[in-house]
């Protein structure tokens, strides 16, 4: 942790549902591009930030309202994975679904959704059984809609794991599990759950940096 000093900034925005300048149609898109595991900051970030210049900004595309009525075959100029389209838009017409029912605006709407989502049921939860959203695009979206949790994924795994080795701990059987485990244990150590999760990230190297180093002035941004 203390390799990765901005870790706290970076998640205390992450559960103000600030992340992209608090835009959930932003966040929707991040989470649908890092759904088919790419690079995050060489791939999906920069192609976010396209997609935030050429239509955000433009006022083309600028709600979640809007995604969903969008073009695929134009959008596919920005990103040429149709799947993560195809999330995008489906995650975003759940949000709208949410959005009517409770009288809220976009991110107040995916911030309700996150706080309501469950865990242990998620495969049956209408994001969950999206084709396309696995557990880690799920726990994403919850993460910036302001939930304290933390993503399977094989990275997160790795570091956590190595932790727990060394610790002697056992390691938890699944995905699920793992969750737990790391939510159980995030108080023990000082930090937030979402800290140890970031963490595992941000401790990576490329070409010869942390990535805490290599993109010191891009994770304010987003």
């Amino acid at each position: 942790m203390r390799r990765v000093p901005m870790v706290h900034e970076h998640c205390d925005r992450c559960l103000k549902s600030a992340r992209w300048h608090g835009s959930a149609l932003l966040m929707v898109i991040d989470a649908a591009f890092d759904s088919i595991g790419l690079n995050y900051f060489q791939s999906v970030v920069p192609r976010v930030e396209l997609f935030r210049r050429n239509y955000v900004e433009t006022g083309l595309i600028s709600t979640l309202e809007d995604l969903v009525t969008a073009d695929v075959n134009e959008l596919q100029a920005i990103w040429k994975n149709a799947r993560s389209w195809h999330v995008a838009g489906k995650i975003a017409a759940h949000l709208l679904a949410v959005q009517v029912r409770n009288r809220l605006g976009n991110l107040d709407a995916l911030i309700h959704w996150a706080r309501h989502a469950p865990l242990e049921s998620w495969k049956s939860d209408p994001v969950g059984s999206i084709s396309g959203v696995g557990i880690n695009t799920y726990q994403y979206l919850r993460m910036m809609g302001g939930v304290d949790t933390v993503m399977p994924d094989k990275i997160v795994k790795k570091v956590i794991y190595e932790i727990l080795d060394t610790a002697g701990v056992e390691r938890p059987d699944g995905d699920l599990e793992f969750i737990r485990m790391v939510e159980k244990l995030a108080p023990q150590t000082g930090y937030r759950a979402i800290e140890l999760c970031w963490m595992t990230w941000l401790v990576q190297s490329e070409a010869g940096l942390s990535r805490t180093e290599k993109y010191a002035e891009l994770l304010p941004k987003i």
